[in-house]
């Protein structure tokens, strides 16, 4: 009998025909040769089941049917690719063998076993597990297949994850929607990256900018000119800023002391999907989703790079004699040719620990060029291809060398420093495109420093620093510049994808930390996901490159972490589920345990939000009109799910269930893509209750007026206040709650009545009136 090869898409098929079976006849869903038939899927043909599957009574989301806690979880076929599951059933049975030639991974390993679940296939099955798409690699991987049963645990994990997250993902949500009468989706990954965004929009409203000023200075010698930075306390006083200037300018100065070191730099880390991504969003304003989508393209249609769906940086031994036979084809083309051609092959070997790490390879190894010449490329896709080329060209070539001098020049009893960077050698930096490689302007360095440190500039240049440190200098002129300390950026979705890679980093717990080490929120494959779901809800928008959370993804993490169940908003669920699935996926832990403590605390959480006040009207509008603009259409004019969500009733008909997408199922949220429960139209309303009142003896709520933060009670005589504008600050909500539960906000900079600055706290120091004091630190 012939063997059945379920490759995960059609291209993926077709490649693998074209290696095994060249002469295969095309019947349209599969091709079948003298020895194998290979067909595919199309993503997820199969998933789990949504709750009204189970039982009709679930189309109407009614808070007394939760917790809905399958005992067994049902498989239920996507409808839009029932035709291609009915054709795998019927190829199967004129075969006696499988290969799972699904992406090699644990999502792969899921879309594969969901099928042979569902249609019951018994027959013994190998695993195919390869990283690109070339004819040596497919041969290989087939040369050396290896039975399905060794993986395992590694489906194990994966059915685990699939199911922890419906879990929480379809009661959360339907708890949530149904206690505050507004769709309010939730999800192990998306409900902790939507709190990055609500944490880091609280810190950019509550940021109270304050005024200084930078006093930069010009030197000649002899000819040559630098520039200098005074050095001193920070300079809040604009007349003792230009009384400084005015001291020193067009005055005779000394080199007190200077130093130079030589350092050099070395070529990026190759590219994982996470930081190909960044950098895309960074250079061409690509979308996460975008990115992912042309390196699958290149990856699946035009196989001109490796498997692009991985979380490593590096590769294995196995790698290095194909690098250079990428190498040599590169050396052939028009647009790399040259650099090809200097590269140097000995950069490049088993002991270079910044290329080759086979402990920091898992599934896949770092995206690459493939040996196949590049053609017919789109433009978006000769983008993408042409930063992995460069990357991939740079580890060839030798570090840049630079030359780091450290000037202190005296004028009038006052220092100035100046940074210099000199290149004495580009090595690897010519590979970069001309405009990123051509000597900088001068730079700012301390990106993630504060505002004093990013004021100090670093001249990088090309052009030799001549300077005698023994000959005067002169102070040719000095400029008072004033600055505004600046808040926090908004995320980007570069820097929200950094942000969720490396959350998890600042915990506490020595081996959730160490869990989420390598992982971070979600994967490389299901991030780009997550970002769009967060959109699709009306959770985020876009306005240029930023991402701004909206009124009701503001609402959203506030109703959750009130509620009790914060875990839900933090990393540490997921370094903890992670942790967990790492072990199952080695034999090491049991994916029914995880599974049972998971059912426990999904039923915590529609209990503790059953016992949530329920929202106040109007807390999910937005009365901006880029608020409404969004909630109100997407770019197809269809109506969004946030703008729906004031038209229907508690109680009311369900939602058709999960998005079946392929990138929603790799979203790994488990929570619904639903129509809302219908609710009545809301006008709009201030903000529910907040807190609890302080004053003793109070059942009141604090809630927020106007100019201040009251207490509900305030007709039965309770006089708690604290006013919004206290001591010339502005009282943010995250200052409320600090205030409320530690009786102090965190640390603030003041302005005293002589323009000169103080670092205190807002003290709670009257908690029946909200009387507010400000202790000076420490």
């Amino acid at each position: 009998m012939k063997t059945l090869i379920i490759a995960e898409k059609p291209d993926m098929g077709r490649t693998i025909a074209a290696v095994l079976e060249p002469k295969a006849a095309n019947r349209r869903t599969y091709l079948e040769g003298d020895r194998y038939i290979i067909t595919w899927a199309i993503g997820h043909l199969v998933s789990l089941a949504e709750p009204d599957q189970y039982d009709a009574r679930y189309k109407r989301w009614n808070d007394q049917d939760l917790p809905i806690i399958p005992q067994v979880f049902k498989l239920w076929p996507n409808p839009r690719t029932k035709d291609q599951l009915k054709t795998i059933g019927e190829l199967a049975k004129r075969c006696g063998r499988l290969v799972n030639a699904c992406d090699a991974g644990r999502e792969g390993q899921l879309i594969f076993h969901l099928i042979r679940q569902y249609l019951k296939l018994a027959q013994p099955t190998d695993r195919l597990w390869i990283s690109d798409l070339t004819a040596e690699t497919i041969r290989r991987g087939f040369d050396t297949l290896r039975s399905d049963d060794e993986y395992e645990p590694l489906t194990k994990a994966a059915r685990a994850r699939s199911e922890a997250d419906w879990l929480i993902g379809m009661n959360a949500s339907r708890a949530f929607t149904i206690r505050h009468k507004a769709l309010l989706s939730v999800g192990r990954v998306q409900t902790p990256v939507l709190a990055l965004l609500y944490d880091r929009h609280k810190e950019i409203t509550a940021f109270q900018s304050e005024t200084y000023f930078v006093v930069k200075a010009a030197f000649d010698q002899s000819g040559f000119g630098y520039s200098g930075i005074w050095q001193g306390e920070r300079l809040t006083d604009k007349a003792k800023a230009e009384a400084l200037a005015a001291k020193t300018a067009n005055k005779p100065a000394k080199v007190e002391d200077y130093q130079v070191a030589e350092s050099k730099e070395y070529p990026f880390r190759l590219y994982d999907l996470t930081l190909l991504q960044r950098e895309a969003n960074g250079k061409h304003g690509y979308s996460a989703k975008k990115t992912l989508d042309i390196a699958q393209a290149l990856y699946e249609k035009h196989k001109v790079i490796t498997y692009p769906r991985t979380n490593s940086n590096y590769v294995t031994e196995e790698n290095i004699p194909v690098m250079g036979n990428v190498l040599t084809m590169l050396q052939g083309t028009s647009g790399y040719g040259e650099l090809a051609k200097g590269a140097d092959r000995s950069r490049v070997h088993k002991g270079n620990k910044a290329v080759c790490n086979p402990s920091k390879v898992e599934d896949h190894h770092a995206i690459m060029p493939t040996p196949k010449r590049a053609s017919g490329l789109s433009q978006e896709e000769q983008n993408v291809y042409d930063m992995i080329v460069r990357r991939f060209l740079s580890h060839y070539y030798p570090p840049a060398v630079y030359k780091n001098h450290t000037v202190l020049t005296v004028v009038e009893g006052e220092t100035f420093r100046t940074k210099a960077k000199e290149q004495l050698e580009p090595g690897w930096k010519v590979v970069l495109p001309q405009q990123d490689s051509t000597a900088a302007k001068p730079a700012k360095r301390g990106k993630n420093k504060d505002d004093k440190e990013a004021d100090d500039e670093e001249m990088v240049t090309d052009q030799p620093f001549k300077l005698d440190p023994n000959r005067p200098v002169h102070c040719s002129s000095v400029e008072a510049m004033e600055k505004m300390t600046q808040p926090p950026k908004s995320f980007t979705e570069g820097t929200l994808l950094k942000a969720m890679e490396g959350a998890g980093k600042s915990m506490e717990d020595d081996e959730l930390r160490e869990a989420m080490k390598d992982t971070g929120l979600g994967t490389p494959a299901t991030r780009a996901a997550t970002i769009e779901r967060l959109k699709h809800v009306g959770y985020i928008q876009l306005a240029g490159k930023k991402l701004d959370i909206t009124s009701k993804g503001l609402a959203a993490i506030e109703l959750i972490r009130n509620a009790g169940v914060e875990l839900l908003a933090s990393p540490e669920m997921t370094g903890r589920w992670e942790q967990r699935l790492h072990q199952i996926s080695k034999g090491e832990a049991s994916d029914d345990r995880f599974i049972a403590q998971v059912k426990q605390f999904a039923a915590v959480i529609v209990d503790k939000v059953r016992q949530q006040r329920p929202a106040a009207p109007g807390t999910f509008e937005d009365t901006s009109a880029k608020g409404k603009k969004a909630a109100g259409s997407t770019k197809s004019g269809s109506r969004t799910s946030s703008s729906r969500s004031s038209e229907a009733k508690a109680g009311g008909k369900s939602p058709a269930g999960v998005g079946k997408s392929r990138s929603s199922a790799r979203s790994a949220e488990g929570s619904e893509a639903v129509k809302p429960p219908k609710q009545a139209a809301a006008s709009a309303a201030p903000r529910g209750p907040l807190a609890t009142c302080p004053r003793k003896g109070c059942n009141g709520s604090v809630i927020e007026g106007k100019r201040g933060y009251g207490c509900s009670s305030f007709r039965e005589g309770c006089s708690f206040v604290i006013w919004k504008e206290q001591q010339g600050k502005k009282i943010t909500l995250p200052m409320l709650h600090s205030l409320l539960e530690k009786g102090a906000t965190s640390q603030l900079a003041f302005k005293q009545s002589d323009g000169s600055s103080m670092k205190g706290r807002l003290v709670l120091t009257d908690r029946d009136k909200g009387t507010l004091t400000i202790r000076p630190a420490d």
